[in-house]
């Protein structure tokens, strides 16, 4: 049979890809073809009419509503969360063939069915009949999916602005350039667009900062404003996007882009909502939603909210910098065993929006806690994927063949940060691979907090080392873990084997 599918995960990254790359070797065992649209932050390659014309059936694995799903209508449909896709793929094809079949039997469920798909494309980034608790995450995890490339483009040329100072001013380098601007009056000597000087490293060092810097800057307007989008659609981005620069200017942070996101959102949807004349409908999405959900979420926030946000954000910068010893230790281990817990779960990425954010906070600062903690997160995530791919190169008699496959990929999913690469082996046995995951990250997570490596990088792995401060600190702290995980498994899987073997 011919199938198509997509996919996509709210974040956009890892989970996308690998339940595409499940489902085509799902199909190719199974001796059928699949064409997979991944609808991932990188944008999707849309599957030509013509191929979903001539499918059997439509699989789609999902976190976020699928865009344009009017395109699959009169199709029979397998539909299930992504990660279905990555620990399942059989058992997802053989129910797609299980409905085609279904549905060349029944030939009225074809107009059932292309009445049941809507015709426009995607009107929101939620669910609407899910719960409320998975809304509000869809709500932030939309945000957060379009926020990291801002802080990633600007994270990155702010570290290799720094590391560029260093090269050509010394150690004090990266202090100096912060005080060159991009359009200063031609007298000032610090002008980057006035006296650039392509043959100085300085100037470029300088340059690289404020470009990044710039993009920096767009990163709490970008979390309110698709969060806002992610409740109410178009409506919310206006509120959300101005909302979130009120929350930047008044020192709110990233918890006020949280609050001004929600907030721009409901109100968006709720002034949506509102029955009005002929004459005003016209006018409403143009004018009147943006006009009044502007003024209502930024009269709010600026009067009433604004305040005790700043005040709360500052408290727990204060709390992040007075950090040190054990207690600076205990928060690497928590953030690192949530990491390897789920492996790109719910409380993974809690733990990963932590440190995401708290780039914000860190500002220009070389040695911020929040950079610290950006490089706990980033390291322990990194474990999972690594200790598996120890663990099958050591005992490979422990695993299955398919497993020693995913071993070997797992080495490059680990080094590029791609916590998902351990999954196939979670979810084949979850009681030893999740608990040596949770400690083997947890410990990465504290050794890093009391080495202190720093990262601006949110992403990257392996592949941004040069951007890190005190990168020994960080491989070290890896490497322990990863070794603690992988012989935590070995002995695990080791037992479980001389069991089986004294039973038989």
């Amino acid at each position: 049979m011919k199938f198509v599918g997509v996919t996509s995960c709210p974040t956009g990254i890892a989970h996308t890809y690998m339940a595409a790359e499940g489902l085509e070797q799902a199909a190719k065992a199974a001796g059928h073809e699949i064409v997979v649209e991944t609808q991932g932050s990188a944008g999707s390659d849309p599957i030509s009419q013509d191929v979903i014309n001539a499918a059997d059936a439509v699989i789609f694995a999902h976190d976020l509503p699928v865009k344009d799903i009017h395109r699959f209508a009169g199709k029979p449909t397998v539909d299930v969360g992504v990660k279905k896709a990555i620990s399942d793929g059989p058992a997802l094809i053989a129910q797609a063939v299980a409905a085609a079949e279904a549905h060349h039997a029944n030939p009225a469920a074809a107009a059932a069915s292309a009445a049941a798909v809507p015709a426009g494309g995607l009107a929101t980034k939620v669910d609407a009949s899910a719960s409320t608790g998975t809304q509000i995450r869809q709500w932030l995890m939309t945000g957060v999916s379009y926020m990291i490339p801002f802080v990633a483009a600007g994270g990155i040329l702010i570290a290799l602005g720094f590391m560029l100072a260093q090269v050509a001013l010394g150690k004090n380098g990266a202090v100096d350039i912060t005080a060159y601007d991009i359009n200063l009056p031609k007298d000032l000597p610090h002008s980057i667009m006035h006296s650039f000087n392509p043959v100085s490293l300085t100037w470029w060092a300088a340059l690289l900062f404020r470009v990044g810097a710039t993009a920096f800057g767009f990163l709490v307007p970008a979390l309110s404003g698709f969060i806002a989008y992610a409740i109410a659609d178009r409506p919310g981005l206006v509120p959300g996007f101005v909302g979130g620069a009120l929350a930047n200017a008044t020192g709110a942070g990233f918890l006020g882009g949280l609050v001004t996101g929600i907030l721009s959102g409901l109100v968006a949807r709720w002034i949506s909502g509102w029955k009005v004349g002929k004459g005003v409908r016209g006018v409403m999405p143009v004018v009147v939603i943006p006009l009044l959900s502007t003024l209502i979420v930024g009269g709010l926030f600026v009067v009433v909210l604004g305040r005790p946000i700043k005040g709360i954000s500052d408290g727990l910068t204060s709390w992040l910098n007075g950090l040190s010893g054990g207690s600076a230790i205990v928060l690497g281990l928590i953030v690192g065993a949530m990491m390897g817990f789920d492996l790109g779960g719910p409380v993974n990425k809690v733990a990963y929006f932590f440190g995401t954010t708290g780039l914000a906070a860190a500002g220009t600062a070389l040695d911020a806690p929040q950079l610290k903690v950006m490089a706990a997160v980033m390291a322990a995530g990194m474990v999972a994927p690594l200790g598996m791919a120890l663990a099958t190169t050591l005992r490979p008699s422990l695993f299955t063949e398919p497993e020693r496959e995913n071993g070997k990929a797992a080495w490059l999913l680990g080094l590029s940060f791609i916590s998902e690469g351990a999954i196939p082996f979670a979810a084949a046995d979850p009681l030893r691979v999740i608990s040596s995951s949770v400690v083997g990250s947890a410990i990465t997570g504290a050794i890093c907090m009391a080495l202190g490596p720093t990262l601006r990088a949110p992403h990257g792995g392996i592949w941004v080392a040069p951007l890190m401060g005190n990168v020994f600190g960080f491989l070290i702290a890896l490497a322990v873990g990863v070794a603690v995980m992988a012989g935590l498994v070995v002995v695990l899987k080791s037992n479980a084997s001389a069991k089986v073997a004294a039973a038989a």
